[in-house]
């Protein structure tokens, strides 16, 4: 999970009823684990992202 300033901005979820998910700026999204090497990948392009959003 990347937080800033006590807000959740990146976090990837995989929830027991919703199933895999991601938390993108506030907003929840449908993703698809595949596995932890991708997941990693998906998180630091992410958190990345939003880093040079700023």
């Amino acid at each position: 999970m990347f937080v800033v300033k006590g807000q959740r901005i990146v976090g990837f979820d995989n929830e027991r009823g919703k199933g895999d998910h991601s938390h993108l700026a506030g907003i929840e999204r449908p993703s698809s684990f595949t596995d932890v090497d991708q997941l990693i990948t998906d998180f630091i392009v992410e958190v990345e992202r939003r880093r040079n959003a700023r």
